[in-house]
Protein backbone atom coordinates (compact mmCIF):
# COMPACT_ATOMS: atom_id res chain seq x y z
CA UNK A 1 0.00 0.00 0.00
CA UNK A 2 2.76 2.06 0.64
CA UNK A 3 4.58 1.80 -2.41
CA UNK A 4 1.55 2.02 -4.44
CA UNK A 5 1.09 5.93 -2.54
CA UNK A 6 4.58 6.52 -3.06
CA UNK A 7 4.12 6.16 -6.69
CA UNK A 8 0.93 8.01 -6.49
CA UNK A 9 2.64 10.96 -4.91
CA UNK A 10 5.52 11.13 -7.86
CA UNK A 11 3.06 10.88 -10.55
CA UNK A 12 1.74 13.70 -9.45
CA UNK A 13 4.81 15.73 -8.88
CA UNK A 14 5.56 14.55 -12.51
CA UNK A 15 2.80 17.38 -13.19
CA UNK A 16 3.40 19.75 -10.61
CA UNK A 17 1.28 22.92 -12.74
CA UNK A 18 -1.79 20.61 -13.42
CA UNK A 19 -1.91 19.32 -9.89
CA UNK A 20 -1.81 22.72 -8.30
CA UNK A 21 -4.00 24.30 -9.93
CA UNK A 22 -6.24 21.42 -9.42
CA UNK A 23 -5.71 21.17 -5.91
CA UNK A 24 -6.37 25.14 -6.10
CA UNK A 25 -10.15 24.76 -7.20
CA UNK A 26 -10.54 22.14 -4.32
CA UNK A 27 -8.83 24.81 -2.13
CA UNK A 28 -11.39 27.74 -3.59
CA UNK A 29 -14.19 25.26 -2.94
CA UNK A 30 -13.55 24.12 0.71
CA UNK A 31 -12.71 27.80 1.64
CA UNK A 32 -16.15 29.16 0.06
CA UNK A 33 -17.92 26.57 1.25
CA UNK A 34 -16.64 26.70 5.24
CA UNK A 35 -16.70 30.74 5.56
CA UNK A 36 -19.93 30.36 4.46
CA UNK A 37 -21.24 27.67 6.82
CA UNK A 38 -18.80 29.47 9.85
CA UNK A 39 -20.50 32.64 8.71
CA UNK A 40 -24.13 31.55 8.19
CA UNK A 41 -24.07 29.93 11.69
CA UNK A 42 -22.65 32.70 13.47
CA UNK A 43 -25.83 35.07 12.00
CA UNK A 44 -28.12 31.96 12.69
CA UNK A 45 -27.13 32.10 16.07
CA UNK A 46 -26.66 35.72 17.12
CA UNK A 47 -29.84 35.87 15.43
CA UNK A 48 -31.78 32.92 17.56
CA UNK A 49 -30.02 34.38 20.63
CA UNK A 50 -31.69 38.03 20.51
CA UNK A 51 -34.97 36.56 19.58
CA UNK A 52 -35.06 34.01 22.66
CA UNK A 53 -33.16 35.53 25.31
CA UNK A 54 -34.31 39.02 24.67
CA UNK A 55 -38.26 38.41 23.89
CA UNK A 56 -39.62 35.46 22.95
CA UNK A 57 -37.43 32.39 25.54
CA UNK A 58 -36.95 29.13 23.87
CA UNK A 59 -41.02 27.85 24.46
CA UNK A 60 -44.37 29.57 24.77
CA UNK A 61 -47.22 28.27 25.94
CA UNK A 62 -51.02 30.01 25.62
CA UNK A 63 -55.07 28.82 25.91
CA UNK A 64 -55.65 26.63 22.62
CA UNK A 65 -56.33 29.00 19.97
CA UNK A 66 -54.21 32.42 21.44
CA UNK A 67 -51.76 32.23 18.71
CA UNK A 68 -54.17 32.09 15.49
CA UNK A 69 -55.09 35.69 17.16
CA UNK A 70 -52.16 36.77 18.84
CA UNK A 71 -51.71 40.07 16.63
CA UNK A 72 -55.10 41.54 18.49
CA UNK A 73 -53.87 40.81 21.77
CA UNK A 74 -56.97 39.02 23.08
CA UNK A 75 -58.08 39.53 26.27
CA UNK A 76 -60.50 36.91 26.42
CA UNK A 77 -57.96 33.94 26.04
CA UNK A 78 -56.15 33.36 28.56
CA UNK A 79 -55.18 30.77 30.52
CA UNK A 80 -57.11 30.49 33.85
CA UNK A 81 -55.62 30.26 37.37
CA UNK A 82 -56.04 26.79 37.88
CA UNK A 83 -54.42 26.15 34.37
CA UNK A 84 -51.74 28.38 35.37
CA UNK A 85 -50.70 26.02 38.47
CA UNK A 86 -50.76 23.10 36.11
CA UNK A 87 -48.44 24.47 34.13
CA UNK A 88 -46.17 25.60 36.70
CA UNK A 89 -46.17 22.02 38.19
CA UNK A 90 -45.02 20.34 35.05
CA UNK A 91 -42.66 23.22 34.09
CA UNK A 92 -40.73 22.85 37.74
CA UNK A 93 -40.78 19.30 37.21
CA UNK A 94 -39.19 19.27 33.64
CA UNK A 95 -34.84 18.78 34.28
CA UNK A 96 -34.61 20.58 31.03
CA UNK A 97 -36.71 23.96 32.17
CA UNK A 98 -34.06 26.36 33.38
CA UNK A 99 -36.84 29.34 33.96
CA UNK A 100 -40.37 30.51 32.99
CA UNK A 101 -42.19 33.71 33.29
CA UNK A 102 -46.01 34.35 32.84
CA UNK A 103 -47.67 37.16 30.64
CA UNK A 104 -50.56 39.07 30.88
CA UNK A 105 -50.38 40.66 27.23
CA UNK A 106 -52.38 44.08 26.24
CA UNK A 107 -53.21 46.31 23.97
CA UNK A 108 -53.17 49.99 25.16
CA UNK A 109 -53.38 53.81 24.67
CA UNK A 110 -49.90 55.37 25.74
CA UNK A 111 -50.69 59.72 26.42
CA UNK A 112 -47.86 61.80 27.18
CA UNK A 113 -51.17 64.60 28.39
CA UNK A 114 -49.94 66.13 24.46
CA UNK A 115 -49.83 63.31 22.48
CA UNK A 116 -51.75 59.89 21.96
CA UNK A 117 -50.56 56.67 20.63
CA UNK A 118 -51.37 52.88 20.62
CA UNK A 119 -48.95 50.28 22.64
CA UNK A 120 -48.36 46.78 22.79
CA UNK A 121 -47.91 46.30 26.63
CA UNK A 122 -46.24 43.00 28.15
CA UNK A 123 -47.08 42.93 31.80
CA UNK A 124 -44.14 40.47 33.35
CA UNK A 125 -42.72 39.75 37.01
CA UNK A 126 -39.54 41.68 37.21
CA UNK A 127 -37.21 38.58 38.39
CA UNK A 128 -39.12 35.80 36.03
CA UNK A 129 -38.71 37.40 33.17
CA UNK A 130 -35.00 38.21 34.10
CA UNK A 131 -34.59 34.54 34.33
CA UNK A 132 -36.51 33.59 31.42
CA UNK A 133 -34.93 36.65 29.05
CA UNK A 134 -31.96 37.58 30.47
CA UNK A 135 -30.86 39.81 27.20
CA UNK A 136 -33.82 41.71 27.66
CA UNK A 137 -32.72 44.12 30.17
CA UNK A 138 -29.23 44.79 27.92
CA UNK A 139 -31.80 46.23 25.37
CA UNK A 140 -32.33 49.39 28.00
CA UNK A 141 -30.83 52.08 26.46
CA UNK A 142 -31.72 54.67 28.80
CA UNK A 143 -32.59 54.16 32.95
CA UNK A 144 -31.17 51.89 35.09
CA UNK A 145 -29.81 48.09 33.98
CA UNK A 146 -28.69 47.05 37.12
CA UNK A 147 -32.25 47.64 39.16
CA UNK A 148 -35.29 45.32 39.19
CA UNK A 149 -35.97 45.01 35.43
CA UNK A 150 -39.37 47.00 35.70
CA UNK A 151 -40.57 48.22 38.46
CA UNK A 152 -44.64 48.71 39.70
CA UNK A 153 -45.68 52.06 38.64
CA UNK A 154 -43.34 52.57 35.90
CA UNK A 155 -43.46 51.14 32.36
CA UNK A 156 -40.37 50.07 29.74
CA UNK A 157 -41.03 52.53 26.75
CA UNK A 158 -40.12 51.31 22.96
CA UNK A 159 -37.65 53.27 21.97
CA UNK A 160 -39.20 54.21 18.41
CA UNK A 161 -42.59 55.33 20.62
CA UNK A 162 -40.47 57.07 22.70
CA UNK A 163 -38.76 59.02 19.74
CA UNK A 164 -42.10 59.91 18.06
CA UNK A 165 -44.11 61.24 21.39
CA UNK A 166 -40.65 62.75 22.58
CA UNK A 167 -40.82 61.14 26.13
CA UNK A 168 -38.20 60.98 28.17
CA UNK A 169 -36.82 58.80 31.12
CA UNK A 170 -38.35 59.81 34.54
CA UNK A 171 -41.69 61.81 33.08
CA UNK A 172 -45.09 60.72 33.64
CA UNK A 173 -47.40 59.37 30.59
CA UNK A 174 -50.96 57.20 31.39
CA UNK A 175 -51.87 54.60 30.10
CA UNK A 176 -55.75 53.43 28.80
CA UNK A 177 -57.02 49.90 28.33
CA UNK A 178 -60.49 47.96 27.85
CA UNK A 179 -60.59 45.35 29.58
CA UNK A 180 -62.22 41.48 28.47
CA UNK A 181 -65.87 43.24 29.07
CA UNK A 182 -65.17 46.21 27.37
CA UNK A 183 -64.83 48.58 30.42
CA UNK A 184 -61.93 51.13 29.76
CA UNK A 185 -59.27 52.01 32.78
CA UNK A 186 -56.51 54.16 33.26
CA UNK A 187 -53.07 54.42 35.30
CA UNK A 188 -49.99 57.02 35.39
CA UNK A 189 -46.82 55.46 35.02
CA UNK A 190 -43.37 56.58 35.12
CA UNK A 191 -41.58 56.26 32.44
CA UNK A 192 -38.51 53.85 34.01
CA UNK A 193 -36.65 52.97 31.00
CA UNK A 194 -36.10 53.63 27.00
CA UNK A 195 -36.09 49.82 25.36
CA UNK A 196 -34.49 49.45 21.68
CA UNK A 197 -36.54 47.48 19.37
CA UNK A 198 -35.41 44.22 17.77
CA UNK A 199 -36.62 42.53 14.48
CA UNK A 200 -38.95 39.68 15.38
CA UNK A 201 -42.40 39.40 17.17
CA UNK A 202 -42.46 41.57 20.23
CA UNK A 203 -39.68 43.28 19.21
CA UNK A 204 -41.28 46.77 19.85
CA UNK A 205 -43.66 46.18 23.23
CA UNK A 206 -43.21 47.54 25.95
CA UNK A 207 -42.76 46.64 29.83
CA UNK A 208 -44.87 46.59 32.98
CA UNK A 209 -45.07 45.19 35.89
CA UNK A 210 -47.58 42.24 35.98
CA UNK A 211 -49.65 43.47 38.92
CA UNK A 212 -49.78 47.21 37.25
CA UNK A 213 -51.34 44.93 34.25
CA UNK A 214 -54.00 43.39 36.52
CA UNK A 215 -55.02 46.18 37.35
CA UNK A 216 -55.00 48.04 34.51
CA UNK A 217 -57.29 45.46 33.31
CA UNK A 218 -59.25 44.88 36.13
CA UNK A 219 -59.05 41.06 36.30
CA UNK A 220 -60.42 39.73 39.66
CA UNK A 221 -58.21 36.59 39.25
CA UNK A 222 -54.88 35.59 38.35
CA UNK A 223 -54.98 34.43 34.27
CA UNK A 224 -52.02 34.95 32.05
CA UNK A 225 -51.97 35.33 28.34
CA UNK A 226 -48.43 33.62 27.85
CA UNK A 227 -46.15 31.31 29.18
CA UNK A 228 -42.15 32.04 28.21
CA UNK A 229 -39.91 29.14 29.09
CA UNK A 230 -36.18 29.20 28.51
CA UNK A 231 -34.10 25.86 28.43
CA UNK A 232 -31.02 25.45 29.87
CA UNK A 233 -29.81 24.47 26.46
CA UNK A 234 -31.51 25.24 22.95
CA UNK A 235 -29.94 21.73 21.79
CA UNK A 236 -32.57 20.12 24.28
CA UNK A 237 -35.44 22.07 22.50
CA UNK A 238 -37.54 18.88 20.35
CA UNK A 239 -37.26 16.48 23.53
CA UNK A 240 -38.19 18.96 26.10
CA UNK A 241 -41.08 20.14 23.32
CA UNK A 242 -42.14 16.58 23.32
CA UNK A 243 -42.38 16.18 27.27
CA UNK A 244 -44.14 19.17 27.56
CA UNK A 245 -46.50 18.87 24.72
CA UNK A 246 -47.47 15.19 26.30
CA UNK A 247 -47.76 16.77 29.96
CA UNK A 248 -50.18 19.94 28.86
CA UNK A 249 -52.33 17.36 26.80
CA UNK A 250 -53.84 16.42 30.48
CA UNK A 251 -54.91 20.40 31.09
CA UNK A 252 -58.48 19.85 29.61
CA UNK A 253 -61.42 22.32 29.02
CA UNK A 254 -64.88 22.18 29.54
CA UNK A 255 -65.45 20.10 26.44
CA UNK A 256 -62.94 17.56 27.76
CA UNK A 257 -60.14 18.84 24.88
CA UNK A 258 -56.99 20.20 25.02
CA UNK A 259 -56.82 24.00 26.61
CA UNK A 260 -52.95 25.20 26.15
CA UNK A 261 -50.54 25.00 22.77
CA UNK A 262 -47.17 25.02 22.63
CA UNK A 263 -45.15 26.48 20.68
CA UNK A 264 -41.18 26.55 19.89
CA UNK A 265 -39.39 30.31 19.28
CA UNK A 266 -39.33 28.77 15.46
CA UNK A 267 -43.27 28.68 15.22
CA UNK A 268 -43.72 31.92 16.36
CA UNK A 269 -40.94 33.66 14.68
CA UNK A 270 -40.70 34.25 10.49
CA UNK A 271 -36.95 34.74 11.19
CA UNK A 272 -37.34 30.60 11.02
CA UNK A 273 -37.77 30.92 7.34
CA UNK A 274 -34.30 32.87 7.02
CA UNK A 275 -32.91 29.91 8.58
CA UNK A 276 -34.40 27.85 6.11
CA UNK A 277 -33.25 29.56 3.27
CA UNK A 278 -29.61 30.05 5.10
CA UNK A 279 -29.53 26.37 4.88
CA UNK A 280 -31.20 25.65 1.50
CA UNK A 281 -28.07 27.82 0.41
CA UNK A 282 -25.39 26.05 2.37
CA UNK A 283 -26.87 22.73 0.87
CA UNK A 284 -26.72 24.45 -2.49
CA UNK A 285 -23.07 25.69 -1.85
CA UNK A 286 -21.97 22.15 -0.85
CA UNK A 287 -23.52 20.77 -4.69
CA UNK A 288 -21.15 23.38 -6.01
CA UNK A 289 -18.28 21.86 -4.01
CA UNK A 290 -19.14 18.43 -5.54
CA UNK A 291 -18.99 19.46 -8.88
CA UNK A 292 -15.75 21.69 -8.45
CA UNK A 293 -14.39 18.47 -7.08
CA UNK A 294 -15.51 15.99 -9.61
CA UNK A 295 -15.06 17.87 -12.54
CA UNK A 296 -11.51 18.73 -11.74
CA UNK A 297 -10.55 15.50 -10.62
CA UNK A 298 -11.83 13.70 -13.23
CA UNK A 299 -10.65 16.34 -16.19
CA UNK A 300 -7.30 15.64 -14.32
CA UNK A 301 -7.12 12.04 -14.25
CA UNK A 302 -8.42 11.46 -17.96
CA UNK A 303 -5.38 13.67 -19.06
CA UNK A 304 -3.32 11.66 -16.95
CA UNK A 305 -4.56 8.19 -18.39
CA UNK A 306 -4.42 10.05 -21.80
CA UNK A 307 -1.04 10.96 -21.99
CA UNK A 308 0.26 7.81 -19.75
CA UNK A 309 -0.62 5.36 -22.35
CA UNK A 310 2.61 3.49 -23.05
CA UNK A 311 3.19 3.44 -19.48
CA UNK A 312 0.43 1.76 -18.56
CA UNK A 313 1.20 -0.68 -21.33
CA UNK A 314 4.55 -1.25 -20.21
CA UNK A 315 3.38 -1.59 -16.44
CA UNK A 316 0.99 -4.17 -17.81
CA UNK A 317 4.03 -6.03 -19.79
CA UNK A 318 5.89 -6.68 -16.88
CA UNK A 319 3.40 -8.40 -14.87
CA UNK A 320 1.32 -5.82 -13.07
CA UNK A 321 -1.76 -6.50 -12.06
CA UNK A 322 -5.31 -4.49 -13.25
CA UNK A 323 -5.94 -3.93 -9.69
CA UNK A 324 -2.62 -2.89 -8.60
CA UNK A 325 -3.15 0.14 -11.83
CA UNK A 326 -6.24 1.19 -10.39
CA UNK A 327 -5.27 1.57 -7.51
CA UNK A 328 -2.25 3.27 -8.32
CA UNK A 329 -4.97 5.92 -10.50
CA UNK A 330 -7.61 6.06 -7.59
CA UNK A 331 -4.22 6.79 -4.73
CA UNK A 332 -3.56 9.87 -7.47
CA UNK A 333 -7.41 11.36 -7.24
CA UNK A 334 -7.62 10.92 -3.48
CA UNK A 335 -4.18 12.42 -2.35
CA UNK A 336 -5.25 15.21 -4.89
CA UNK A 337 -8.36 15.67 -2.88
CA UNK A 338 -6.53 15.29 0.00
CA UNK A 339 -4.18 17.57 -0.58
CA UNK A 340 -6.69 20.55 -1.76
CA UNK A 341 -9.15 19.96 1.30
CA UNK A 342 -6.59 19.93 3.81
CA UNK A 343 -4.89 23.27 2.39
CA UNK A 344 -8.52 24.81 2.35
CA UNK A 345 -9.43 23.70 6.04
CA UNK A 346 -5.92 25.36 7.24
CA UNK A 347 -6.89 28.77 5.01
CA UNK A 348 -10.74 28.67 6.38
CA UNK A 349 -9.11 28.35 9.88
CA UNK A 350 -6.79 30.97 8.96
CA UNK A 351 -9.59 33.53 7.75
CA UNK A 352 -11.89 32.99 10.68
CA UNK A 353 -9.33 33.38 13.33
CA UNK A 354 -8.38 36.49 11.44
CA UNK A 355 -12.63 37.58 11.44
CA UNK A 356 -12.37 36.93 14.80
CA UNK A 357 -9.49 39.35 15.82
CA UNK A 358 -11.46 42.46 13.15
CA UNK A 359 -15.80 41.00 13.11
CA UNK A 360 -17.67 42.09 10.84
CA UNK A 361 -20.48 44.98 11.92
CA UNK A 362 -23.74 45.41 10.28
CA UNK A 363 -27.41 46.51 10.54
CA UNK A 364 -30.54 44.16 10.07
CA UNK A 365 -33.29 45.90 10.83
CA UNK A 366 -32.90 48.04 13.47
CA UNK A 367 -30.29 45.87 15.20
CA UNK A 368 -26.64 45.96 14.64
CA UNK A 369 -24.99 42.17 13.67
CA UNK A 370 -21.45 41.25 14.97
CA UNK A 371 -20.09 38.28 12.91
CA UNK A 372 -17.63 36.31 15.11
CA UNK A 373 -17.62 32.71 13.02
CA UNK A 374 -16.72 29.32 14.74
CA UNK A 375 -15.92 26.44 12.92
CA UNK A 376 -17.22 23.02 14.06
CA UNK A 377 -15.08 20.44 13.73
CA UNK A 378 -17.95 17.68 13.20
CA UNK A 379 -18.19 20.41 9.60
CA UNK A 380 -14.71 20.48 8.73
CA UNK A 381 -14.09 17.11 8.98
CA UNK A 382 -17.68 16.20 6.61
CA UNK A 383 -16.31 18.97 4.14
CA UNK A 384 -12.83 16.88 4.22
CA UNK A 385 -14.31 13.88 3.59
CA UNK A 386 -16.59 14.88 1.16
CA UNK A 387 -14.15 16.65 -0.77
CA UNK A 388 -11.59 13.29 -0.62
CA UNK A 389 -14.77 10.94 -1.48
CA UNK A 390 -15.88 12.98 -4.33
CA UNK A 391 -12.41 12.88 -5.77
CA UNK A 392 -12.09 8.95 -5.18
CA UNK A 393 -15.35 8.62 -7.16
CA UNK A 394 -14.10 11.27 -9.97
CA UNK A 395 -11.06 9.21 -9.99
CA UNK A 396 -13.18 5.56 -10.68
CA UNK A 397 -13.57 5.77 -14.23
CA UNK A 398 -10.50 7.17 -15.41
CA UNK A 399 -8.36 4.16 -13.10
CA UNK A 400 -11.07 1.81 -14.33
CA UNK A 401 -10.20 2.53 -17.92
CA UNK A 402 -6.14 2.88 -17.25
CA UNK A 403 -6.44 -0.79 -15.28
CA UNK A 404 -8.62 -2.51 -18.50
CA UNK A 405 -5.96 -1.20 -21.11
CA UNK A 406 -5.01 -3.78 -23.25
CA UNK A 407 -0.68 -4.14 -23.04
CA UNK A 408 0.14 -4.40 -26.83
CA UNK A 409 -2.63 -1.66 -27.95
CA UNK A 410 -0.69 0.33 -25.35
CA UNK A 411 2.82 -0.16 -26.36
CA UNK A 412 1.24 0.61 -29.97
CA UNK A 413 -0.14 3.91 -29.13
CA UNK A 414 2.02 6.79 -30.48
Amino acid sequence: MSSTLKLAMRNLLRYRRRTLLTALLITLGVVALLLFVAAAGSFKQTMVGSITDSMLGHLQIHRKGYTASMDNLPLTMSLQPKAVEKVEEFLKADPAVAAYSKRVKLGAMFSNFTENSSIRLNGVDAAAEDLAVPALRQRISEGDKTGPLVAPGKVLVPALLAKGMKVKLGVSVVLVASNATGSVNGKTFIVGGILEGITGPGGRDGYIDIKDARELLRMDKDEVMEVAVRLKNIDQLSAAQERLASALETIRNKEDKPATELHTWAELSPFANIVKMIDMMTFFIRIMLVAIVLVSVMNVMLMAVYERIREIGTLAAIGTQPRKLMAIFLSEGLLLGLAGAAVGVALSYAVVALLNLYPIVFNFGREQITLRPMLATVEVLGVLGLAVLVSGLASLQPAWRAARMDPIDALRHV
